[in-house]
């Protein structure tokens, strides 16, 4: 999965010169997100700066690449509308202390727990996004305050410098891997728009065109340090609450998830906890420098990891570089054809898409087929965060109720009379009702034994089940007996007390395994 890379070796010269390919494609992101967010194009590039740099220094997965991101900038447009960007700067500080909590907590290691299936949807989902996204750039305003697809001659020249771009991509590796090909494709596609004086939309067109203002530029100065002006008080809180805690949650899945694409890609292993600290760190960081804050970005992640960039000097280089931009070289980054990033986001869909799930379809269980689709599904018309969620919850109940229908047992009968029940998978909510029927009560002998041997007992639900059939052998004068319980077994009918009525048949010799680690 995930075998698209180039370059397999690092170094400080591949980490810098992805770093600046990576810088060339955040910028057009950045600021089309800050519109979706309802911010000025600033507060995109800022956040871009901000949480690239400070992900790449105190993160843990080198290599990956963090900014601002669509995933959180449609969260955020609701509360801009509403309160402001003050209070989104609130909010986003909020959010990055949840962040720094949920590292601190070791929550990061829960990503294990999103199934492959949802893995590869995920990626699958965000390659579709990607993609769509681009779509965008071939559309122009029509002069009546709205957009037009664009057509003619401007429509054929963009989908040749798009080709172009992706064959320097694609072709240039095979004779040499001395510079990134995204770097040498972007500049080539530019130097010849600017010295053919090819009449196609740049990167200055875009941001003029989102902002509605024909003098906008991408100029800017450093970000100054300031408190949030929004009241400090409960009410405030109660506006922010909500939407630092969707930020929080969706900014840590999709960069975690990212982090795991990045480990398969590299056969590296990133740190989830220190990530979320670093991710925390970088949101608190965006709202005292008036930046929209963000996570992750897969599309520009896969950039840096194909153009060789493994280290955090890739991810610091980025991010200086789009500082210094903004900073110096915004009249040089402006004439970029859009048509050039276009295509490096072209290359990036097709290598981010696991197109080996086609192959899946007939070789995997039809369930996870099911869950692969749901995932990119939900993930293309909703987010990442419900998908993501989605996913994992449908993974589960497929999971319950596969193992639901594998218990059994085998009966045989002793010399003193008693009736003995060897049992045969775990017993937990999805079983119980599989489980009673096994039994006859009113057949049985006076003693009944239940060896669990082969069974686990997992939950409450299964502790209800053993206490019902135990109540039926004694409206019938019987007695149940419970033999070979793990410790783990023991403990949740120490703890249930007289809730479940049942006699436990001590066999100190009997070793069984446990789910304690050593």
């Amino acid at each position: 999965m995930f075998d698209i890379i180039r370059h397999k070796g690092a170094s400080a010269k591949a980490d810098v010169l992805s770093g600046i390919t990576v810088a060339l494609a955040l910028v057009p992101e950045a600021v089309a997100f800050a519109f979706v967010a309802g911010v000025e194009p600033m507060v995109g590039l800022y956040a871009a700066f901000i949480v690239g740099l400070v992900t790449a220094t105190l993160g843990g997965r080198p290599g990956m690449i963090s900014g601002a991101t669509g995933a959180m900038a449609v969260v955020m447009v609701a509360l801009v509308a509403e309160h402001g960007v003050q209070y989104l700067f609130a909010a986003v500080v909020l959010a990055g202390l949840f962040q720094i909590s949920a590292g601190l907590f070791k929550l990061g290691k829960f990503i294990r727990m999103v199934p492959y299936p949802v893995m590869i949807g995920f990626v699958n989902g965000l390659a579709i996004v990607i993609f769509l996204a681009q779509l965008g750039q071939f559309k122009v305003d029509d002069g009546q305050g709205g957009l037009t697809w664009l057509g003619g001659t401007d429509l054929y020249l963009m989908l040749g410098l798009v080709a172009l771009t992706m064959a320097i991509i694609h072709f240039l590796p095979k004779l040499t891997s001395a510079v990134p090909a995204t770097l040498v494709a972007i500049l080539a596609v530019t130097g010849m728009v600017f010295y053919g004086e090819l009449d196609t939309r740049t990167v200055v067109d875009f941001v003029r065109t989102m902002s509605g203002n024909d003098n906008a530029t991408l100029a800017g100065t450093l970000p100054t340090f300031s408190i949030p002006a929004v009241p400090f008080n409960w009410e405030t809180l109660m506006i922010i609450l909500p939407y630092s805690a969707i930020l929080a949650a969706i900014g840590l899945i999709e960069s975690l998830l990212t982090l795991t694409v990045i480990d398969e890609m590299t056969n590296t292993r990133g740190q989830g906890n220190r990530e979320c600290v670093g991710q925390g760190v970088a949101n608190v960081s965006c709202g005292f420098f008036g930046a929209m804050g963000g996570c992750a970005m897969i599309g520009q992640s896969m950039i840096n990891i194909n153009s060789g960039g493994r280290g955090r000097l890739s991810g610091i280089t980025a991010a200086i570089a789009l500082l210094i931009f903004i900073l110096f070289a915004a009249p040089f980054i402006e004439l970029i054809p859009l048509a050039a990033l276009v295509g490096v986001m072209f290359m990036v869909v097709l290598g981010t898409f696991e197109w080996a799930s086609f192959r899946m379809i007939n070789k995997v269980p039809r369930q996870d087929i099911f869950v692969i689709v749901l995932v990119t599904v939900v993930t293309v018309f909703t987010d990442l965060a419900i998908a993501v969620l989605v996913g994992v919850i449908v993974s589960a109940l497929v999971f319950a109720w596969e193992h639901a229908k594998h218990i059994t047992v085998t009966a045989s009968d002793n010399d003193d009379g008693s009736k003995e029940y060897k049992l045969y998978g775990p017993l937990f909510f999805g079983s119980v009702a599989n489980f009673l029927e096994l039994f006859d009560a009113n057949k049985d002998p006076e003693h009944v034994i239940i060896d669990f041997d082969q069974s686990r007992v997992a939950d409450h639900s299964a502790l209800e089940a053993i206490d019902t059939l135990a109540e039926r052998y004694m409206k019938e004068g019987k007695q149940l007996h419970l033999r070979h319980l793990s410790p783990e077994c023991r403990k949740l009918l120490r703890k249930a007390g007289d809730l479940v009525e049942v006699n436990l048949i001590e066999d100190p010799d009997y070793k069984v395994a446990t789910d304690t680690l050593a």
